[in-house]
């Protein structure tokens, strides 16, 4: 019988993380020298007296998403602006057993050091994990010393209670254990301090959490964006309520001062967009531009002056930005990519006189996790544990490549393969199919040409196609109208996706103009949206394929939820394979779509 979770007692590093429960000790004590002198410096060095300031080292990353193995393709490749303007390349980056070494190397020396995370460790995980409901991941971030992460909106992807079986351990409610022992849970507590149970609005999990060691305490808050509901699917967070982060940050900032606790750092699982697309992109450099864009920037102006820093995530971008807090003083806010390419080293100046940190003088900076050095031992032996389990099922051709498919762009050569497989699939279920939809969100890695394995160039997997699709989102059919369907595509660039528009990929034989130079829903030409060749007639009913994630009004889309005859099949990974093998062989391999079905202008 899989076993119920338990409270969460295991607690390996004892000095690490503990609920804030009293007032903060009085530190006069502590403070025996004074900063800058010879006794300072020997007391430090010594740590027979700690002297007024103690540099704490804060390592940081988010959205790794399960990838444990070195991620492939764009998933594994990082730029750098040059002072010339030119971008280099950073190829071969990523994977978690370089994580781990460059992490430990980092914390060399640093005798004062906390590790934290923004959220997404696990979902849309590649086959690795997330054949084993991302039970690996969990077990890699206790080897790292995680100390601490917020959720993300993929922690959600199985719902709260798969959740927190993933904190508190126990094996899984259908699949059961997957070896001799009990999954054991994370080492590492789990933030989510915005995520309320509808019933007795408590949040599911803990909101807060305190690192400390020799008298230096830093609070934690955690929480994930308060549209989670909107990028997860309805079943993911069904009992559940998510509330505004400033509003919850700002709320936690004020309980752990009252409990003395003063230096306060958010977990955000929130982002925004750097003026440049560069692994070290930093606001405050000479040129840097504009800075960033998008939510995280009026979160960071309206937290509490009480949070000395921010570590966010979501957008899979990368910068180390200062934006100024509602007193007018510059506060940092780092975001570390995806995929485990980058962290941060962040340095955290703790005034032992005041409990709070010296915020001048924190210093920040994203680093590159290289293959050029030595794998961590452990890890590797966790990968290789769990892919003598996944290897018999991840090692199936599922179909074959003549070059990569890539998933970038608008419209991606990926994104048009997997709408004309959805529509191939329809068709089966309903041979009065018209067209399919694909979300680009739902499409998380390319499909590369050179072979990851044993299996040959050219040679798709299954674990590579459950890397490319790894939610199980079942392929839905229903009936749109000609105006409905127009509306859909308007949705793309209007409502909640005015800001960043969200561009379906459709499948062939449906095409359209985008005209980037006007604004809003305009950006869809009304006229120009046809239906092999032909206009699409407003009062017509059309079958349309997508998933249950854009059927129930995912991703800003409530348009298709409007649909109706809906029509469930298999999951989206089903369609993608039936699709690959129908259409390709080792000698007639497929080639990548043209991507040419929406006409941009710009």
């Amino acid at each position: 019988m899989p076993a119920t979770p338990q409270p969460h007692h295991r607690r390996r590093r004892t000095h690490r993380l503990l609920a804030a429960a009293a007032a903060v000790a009085t530190v006069g004590a502590l403070a025996a020298a004074l900063p800058g002198t010879a006794n300072a410096d020997e007391a430090q060095r010594t740590g027979k007296h700690p002297g007024r300031y103690q540099d704490v080292q804060l390592l940081s990353f988010n959205d790794l998403h399960g990838n444990l193995e070195p991620p492939a393709g764009s998933s594994g490749r990082v730029t750098e602006v040059q002072p010339d303007g030119t971008v280099k390349t950073i190829n071969d980056v990523g994977g978690v057993e370089y994580l781990a070494t460059h992490l430990r190397k980092a914390r060399e020396g640093h005798k004062y050091s906390v590790t934290a995370a923004g959220g997404d460790m696990v979902g849309a995980s590649p086959l690795l994990s997330g054949l084993f409901h991302d039970e690996p991941t969990i077990e890699a971030l206790n080897k790292l010393e995680l100390d601490v992460t917020s959720v993300g909106n993929h922690e959600f992807d199985e719902g709260p209670a798969e959740l927190k079986r993933l904190q508190y351990g126990g094996c899984h409610a259908t699949d059961g254990c997957y070896g001799d022992e009990e999954f054991q849970g994370a080492d590492f507590p789990y933030l989510a301090a915005n995520v309320l149970n509808e019933k007795t609005g408590r949040p599911i999990l803990k909101p807060y959490s305190v690192w400390q060691k020799n008298g230096v305490r830093i609070g934690f808050i955690g929480v994930t964006l308060e549209g989670t509901p909107g990028v997860v699917t309805a079943e993911g967070v069904k009992g559940l309520k998510f509330k505004d982060e400033v509003e919850t940050i700002n709320k936690y900032a004020n309980i752990l001062q009252k409990q003395g606790v003063k230096s306060i750092v958010a977990l955000i699982h929130e982002g925004g967009a750097p003026a440049s697309g560069s692994y070290n992109y930093n606001c405050d450099s000479p040129g840097a531009g504009d800075g960033i864009s998008g939510p995280i920037v009026d979160i960071a102006k309206n937290i509490s002056p009480k949070v000395d820093a921010l570590v966010t995530g979501h957008t899979h971008a990368a910068y180390v930005c200062t934006v100024n807090d509602p007193a007018g003083n510059p506060r940092m806010v780092t975001s570390a990519a995806s995929f485990g390419r980058l962290y941060t080293d962040t340095t955290l100046t703790y005034d032992r006189w005041t409990g709070d940190i010296a915020r001048t003088s924190v210093k920040s900076a994203n680093h590159v996790v290289t293959r050029d050095v030595l794998k961590a031992e452990d890890m590797s032996g966790l990968i290789a544990k769990w892919n003598v389990l996944a290897a018999p099922i991840g090692n199936r051709a599922i179909g074959y490549i003549s070059a990569d498919i890539n998933n970038t762009g608008t419209e991606s050569p990926l994104g048009d393969l997997i709408a004309d497989a959805q529509l191939a699939y329809g068709k089966e279920l309903d041979p009065e199919t018209d067209l399919a939809l694909m979300n680009p969100g739902g499409i998380r890695a390319p499909l590369t040409y050179a072979a990851k394995g044993s299996e040959g160039d050219g040679v798709v997997t299954y674990a590579e196609g459950f890397t490319v699709q790894p939610f199980a989102n079942l392929v839905n059919l229903q009936d749109l109208t000609g105006a409905q369907l127009i509306q859909v595509l308007k949705e793309q660039v209007s409502g909640t996706n005015a800001a960043s528009p969200k561009i379906l990929q459709i499948s062939s034989g449906l095409t359209y103009t985008l005209d980037l130079t006007k604004t809003g829903a305009d950006r869809v030409v009304t006229d120009s949206v046809k239906l092999n060749g032909a206009p699409v007639d407003l009062t017509a009913t059309y079958r349309v394929a997508t998933n249950n994630f854009l059927s129930g009004g995912g991703d800003g889309f409530p348009t298709i939820a409007l649909g109706t005859n809906d029509l469930l099949g298999a999951d989206d990974l089903t369609a993608l394979e039936k699709y690959l093998l129908a259409n390709s062989t080792p000698t007639t391999p497929l080639a990548p779509p043209a991507a040419n079905r929406i006409t941009i202008v710009k």
